[in-house]
């Protein structure tokens, strides 16, 4: 048997009874060569058969195991296996046969494969077979495996994808796979139902009922428009020390303290802390943001009135910014967060001093997520607030520790959301303009 590349001749060495063997070197057309040793019509691409049979009456299983299937594989395909070996989460089967058709393509003997890629000699030689029967996926994927029937029938099927997403019995909050199961039975000529046999047909359907997500759509007309294309555009301008543009929000944060001391962490044990704690209150976060230059600042209080934000303002004023000559808020729509709340706190003509230097801009209505600020409270979170703290002194200082590394680390959001995303994504959901006459343009 020889395994040479770009040998299109077959040698037979047929020898039949008494008769003299004949021995010649037949080039002939391997499709049809394949189609005589195993008795079935192939159209195999990119085959090489070498056959030696030294005795008569050979069988086709025999015939069948000196063929040898040569892989080439073309520039496409090698960037899409290797694309498939570089990223994302694959089955483990899938990488194996990946590897073996790269390994093949490279000239690797199957031995060789088998040994490197940890699997069967079978394995390496059934998958070059389904590449060079079929193409690249059906070498990729599995084949049918045998087993018992189907124990639900199509329509039986249907019936609990309908079931699944039909309102619960009475008494119960959700669908279960045993209640499901037993609806089933009950609907069908069914005996009995296994909870697997039903996970798995929800499963092929992605269909999970006992799960749910939460939303809050928002109304989009124009000034819902309006009010996103201007916070977006003020995001995609150029950074100004005139006019800086600064994202403020607040958030609550709960003061925990331990009950018990908890125990530090050893190598081979975590770190461990009772389940017991005890509040201390709340305090709120005031976070301001600059949107174009890695700054922010955090400040801390027990209240969270339109005081506080007064108070943010004339900071941001006074000392943040004393040489801006505007300074742009973006903001959401909480009732504090008006100029009237600066009247309410200082005498006129200091509130007027502040709000000269002011210019408020608010996000739309439930999209409060086009607050860059958004992105930063959930770091804050994340990175310094994610344990118990119970003591206000103790929280501020660690809240600016990690306000100043992050300042000096140079971090800020690079936000990406533009106003021709937006248009080009939610176009649908815009208004209709009018057209002079008074009726709507059609979209």
């Amino acid at each position: 048997m020889h395994g040479r590349r770009g040998d299109p001749e077959i040698a037979l060495h047929v020898g039949l009874g008494r008769r003299p063997a004949i021995d010649a070197r037949i080039g002939i057309d391997e499709g049809e060569v394949l189609a005589l040793l195993l008795g079935e019509i192939a159209t195999c691409r990119r085959i090489t058969h070498a056959v030696d049979l030294v005795h008569s009456g050979f069988e086709p299983k025999e015939a069948a195991m000196n063929v040898r299937y040569r892989v080439e594989l073309s520039e496409t395909e090698r960037d899409e296996l290797a694309a498939l070996l570089r990223g994302g989460r694959r089955a483990a089967r899938t990488v194996k046969r990946a590897q073996i058709l790269l390994a093949a393509d490279a000239g690797e003997s199957e031995q060789a494969i088998a040994r490197h890629v940890a699997v069967s000699a079978s394995t390496v030689c059934r998958t070059k077979r389904r590449f060079v029967e079929g193409n690249l996926e059906r070498a990729l994927s599995e084949e049918p495996r045998p087993g018992a029937a189907r124990l639900l029938s199509g329509r039986e099927e249907a019936l609990l994808v309908a079931t699944a997403c039909s309102e619960p019995p009475v008494g119960r909050a959700r669908w279960t796979l045993e209640l499901l199961a037993g609806e089933l039975v009950r609907l069908t000529g069914h005996d009995s139902l296994s909870r697997e046999t039903v996970r798995r047909r929800l499963a092929e359907n992605d269909l999970k009922p006992w799960h749910q997500k939460m939303w809050c759509i928002p109304r989009v007309d124009g000034a819902f428009v309006a009010r996103m294309e201007d916070v977006l555009d003020l995001y995609a301008e150029q950074p100004d020390p005139n006019s800086p543009v600064v994202c403020f929000d607040e958030s609550p944060i709960q003061m925990l303290g331990e009950v018990r001391q908890p125990i530090a962490a050893e190598p081979g044990r975590p770190r461990r802390v009772d389940y017991e704690y005890r509040r201390h209150g709340t305090m709120t976060l005031f976070v301001m943001l600059d949107a174009h230059r890695p700054w922010r600042r955090v400040m801390l209080s027990e209240h969270r009135t339109g005081l506080e934000f007064a108070l943010c303002m004339r900071a941001l004023v006074d000392e943040h910014y004393p040489h801006a000559q505007r300074i742009r808020v973006v903001l959401d729509n909480l009732s504090t967060h008006t100029p009237a709340a600066l009247y309410q706190a200082f005498p006129a003509p200091e509130a007027r001093r502040i709000l000269r230097r002011l210019e408020f801009h608010y996000t739309p209505k439930h999209a409060s997520w086009l607050n860059m600020v958004e992105i930063e409270i959930g770091v804050l979170k994340g990175q310094c607030l994610d344990r118990r703290i119970s003591e206000p002194e103790v929280l501020k200082a660690e809240i600016t520790a990690w306000e100043r590394a992050r300042n000096s680390a140079g971090a800020r959001i690079h936000w990406m959301f533009t106003t021709e995303k937006a248009r080009a994504k939610m176009g649908r959901a815009y208004p209709q303009p009018a057209s002079p006459n008074g009726s709507v343009k059609p979209s």
